[in-house]
């Protein structure tokens, strides 16, 4: 089944505001740009990925998604993530995607050979295959099979309630562990984390 690739991007200005006590707003945006990038490059580079899709409501995040060759889809101002990836979500199975997988543009770690790993985990059919954040409350990614199974339950707790959801509707459940893909940026503690990672890895 052909496998689409799901990134929901928030407007690099307004992304990352729980890090301003440590970074001013260009900071943020520079890494939240270089976050994107990153994710983009491990998702083009990955073996298993047919497309590419991108939602957001920046303009700029838009366009550098298309540099990479994804497709692209313009967030309603008044929308959720949980409703932007609804719309992705129809808008790929439109186009043919049986599978999906979803990443956040904030995993710092990020590479194609995880990404690979991850997605051979998705093997049956009828499936979810799900990695939570490092405190094991929200989900860091997730493929789900069929693409349009669940109903997405991004927020606090949506690792439980993503398990809840692939019950309710009969999908068996892979759950991965990664240090990879565990580790987003969403606090300072979480930059500290990062930080500690890349001496114990030099």
């Amino acid at each position: 089944m052909s496998l689409w690739a799901v990134v929901p991007v928030k407007p690099f200005r307004q992304g990352k505001s729980r890090l301003s006590s440590i970074m001013d707003e260009d900071e943020r945006y520079s890494l939240n740009s270089t976050l994107f990038g990153n994710t983009m490059r491990s998702l083009a580079d990955s073996r298993a990925i047919e497309r590419i899709l991108v939602v957001s409501k920046d303009l700029n995040v838009l366009s550098t998604a298309r540099s990479f060759g994804a497709r692209t889809i313009q967030e309603e101002n008044q929308s959720s993530l949980n409703i932007a990836l609804h719309l992705a979500t129809r808008f790929a199975v439109f186009s043919g995607a049986g599978r999906l997988l979803i990443v956040p543009a904030d995993l710092p770690l990020l590479d194609s050979a995880e990404i690979d790993t991850f997605i051979s985990k998705g093997d049956k059919p009828n499936q979810l295959v799900i990695c939570p954040d490092r405190k094991l409350d929200g989900t860091n990614a997730m493929l789900v099979s069929p693409a349009d199974r669940i109903t997405f339950q991004y927020g606090p707790g949506s690792f439980a309630k993503h398990l809840e959801e692939a019950k309710k509707n009969g999908l068996s459940v892979e759950i991965y562990r990664s240090r990879v893909l565990e580790l987003d940026l969403d606090v300072p503690e979480d930059l500290e984390y990062l930080r500690q990672s890349e001496i114990k890895r030099n």
